[in-house]
């Protein structure tokens, strides 16, 4: 099947043509507008999934040969968990060309993050099936090569870290509050502020919550390291 247009540069802009094009057309395919002849992005995105954390595990293994699992394993989560991969479609306009329900599309299904991460999978696992585990790799150095050389040695979430930071003082954990909601439904921005037992809190914005309450744990967590 010949590609649109928007799938064309889709290809120009992670850099590979596709031999199946049927295969980019599954990936970028939510299940709200899937039907008997036309499948979603799901088993795609499961495939892609591992796919990623295979290739991801091997890069950071090669890249730090003194490393030890400790320090692996932080950086490898920090590299494949759903913001990340959220990120890259963002970096890829991942969103402009996914297959849409009118529902999704109303509210904002281009600009989700857990919908951005799966695709974003998906895609990884259609490169896979179409060229084999070389092209795939290939796909996710580019994408991901310059986060891979700027990983933090403790590259936990900033949410958890914030929380073991809490509780080893302690502290129950810190509690997240959406302060605002703005924009219309379909690209809303949100204002989050964490805040400690103890009273210190700080407020983010992003145009997902999650997104938010992470930045808004790690301006915290910054302020109370360095208030050391």
């Amino acid at each position: 099947m010949k590609l649109g247009a928007d799938l064309q540069a889709f290809c120009v802009r992670i850099g590979h043509e596709f031999k199946d094009t049927e295969l980019l057309i599954r990936a970028v395919t939510h299940a709200s507008i899937s039907t008997d002849t036309r499948p979603d992005n799901q088993r795609l995105e499961f495939l892609g999934d591992r796919v990623l954390g295979l290739v991801m595990a091997q890069a950071l293994f090669d890249a730090d040969s003194g490393a030890t699992e400790g320090q692996l394993a932080p950086r490898f989560n920090a590299l494949v968990r759903k913001e990340a991969c959220a990120d890259v479609a963002r970096q890829v306009d991942l969103g402009a060309v996914l297959k849409l329900g009118r529902s999704e599309m109303v509210s904002g299904g281009r600009r989700k993050e857990a919908l951005l991460a799966d695709a974003m999978e998906a895609v990884i696992a259609a490169v896979y099936l179409d060229a084999g585990l070389g092209a795939a790799r290939g796909l996710i150095m580019r994408l991901w090569g310059k986060r891979i050389d700027a990983v933090e040695d403790d590259a936990r979430d900033a949410k958890t870290a914030l929380q073991e930071w809490a509780q080893a003082r302690g502290q129950v954990p810190p509690v997240y509050t959406e302060v605002s909601r703005e924009g219309p439904d379909h690209a809303p921005v949100f204002t989050i502020e964490a805040q400690l037992a103890s009273g210190e809190s700080e407020r983010a914005t992003a145009p997902a919550k999650r997104q938010a309450e992470q930045a808004a744990a790690k301006a915290l967590l910054q302020r109370m390291e360095n208030e050391k």
